[in-house]
């Protein structure tokens, strides 16, 4: 009795269920949904790494703003302290460029109006930059999920005619399906949440450098139109620690 029932385990088919098994029994349409998601994923945490990257260098070079540029006497020499190709750097040098043109203004109005106007194309070009790649993170955070489901429908549909073929319900005919189905629902949330969480809170931080650069940008309108006149209050540069004094000897009894 125990050998037969041995005989008919060997004979009997083994069932494979798992990611993998599901993905082959999905065939090409199961793995280029799967390869489609694995792209999304991919570009949404590089784009984060690399956005994230940048706008720590923007606040970190601010922070030499606030202390070094604007102790120089001119913007000039201020924008010499600056490291180049910096958004700060370039806010600088499009405001004395656009200052060395005002002079073909007949009008000082009109000067006043092409100085605004030159450092708010320079904000926006760096604002641009600094959202250049986001736009992706809301496509995968807004398709993603519906990329998932897409393969659960093709599962789900797979699953229905295994069982119309099979003339029964049985699990064996609907499991594997099914799972594969499941699989691409919950990939596509994976793929997804992280996507929309990035999209915030890039959004966010550029928002903030948004308002720094728009401060930065008015501060040099009114120091260029006042003829260096006009400054920001900054912060005392830090004191330097007073040596300490030698200990005098000790006197003798």
């Amino acid at each position: 009795m125990f050998i037969e029932l041995l005989a008919a385990g060997a004979e009997a088919p083994q069932n494979k269920f798992g990611f993998w098994e599901a993905l082959n029994q999905g065939g090409v349409i199961a793995y280029s949904i799967f390869t489609v998601l694995v792209i999304m994923s991919v570009g949404s945490f590089y784009i984060l790494i690399t956005k994230l990257l940048e706008q720590n260098k923007i606040m970190r070079q601010y922070k030499g703003v606030r202390t070094t540029f604007w102790r120089a006497p001119t913007l000039k020499e201020g924008a010499a302290k600056l490291e180049k190709n910096s958004a700060w750097r370039q806010l600088v040098d499009d405001g004395l460029s656009a200052e060395s043109t005002h002079g073909q203004m007949t009008d000082s109005m009109e000067a006043h109006d092409w100085l605004h106007g030159s450092l708010a194309r320079s904000e926006a070009s760096i604002n641009a930059k600094l959202n250049g790649g986001l736009p992706f993170l809301a496509t995968v955070g807004a398709t993603a999920p519906f990329v998932g489901l897409l393969g659960t429908v093709i599962g789900i549909y797979r699953a229905l005619i295994n069982i119309g073929l099979a003339g029964s319900a049985s699990i064996d005919k609907v499991a594997g399906p099914v799972g594969e189905a499941l699989i691409m629902t919950a990939i596509g949330l994976l793929v997804a949440v992280p996507a929309v969480l990035a999209y915030n809170w890039l959004q966010a931080r550029n928002k903030r450098i948004s308002e720094l650069l728009s401060g930065f940008s008015t501060d040099i309108l009114a120091n260029i139109n006042s003829k260096g006149a006009v400054k920001p209050a900054v912060a005392a540069a830090p004191a330097k620690a007073a040596p300490a004094a030698p200990a005098k000897p000790a006197a003798k009894a």
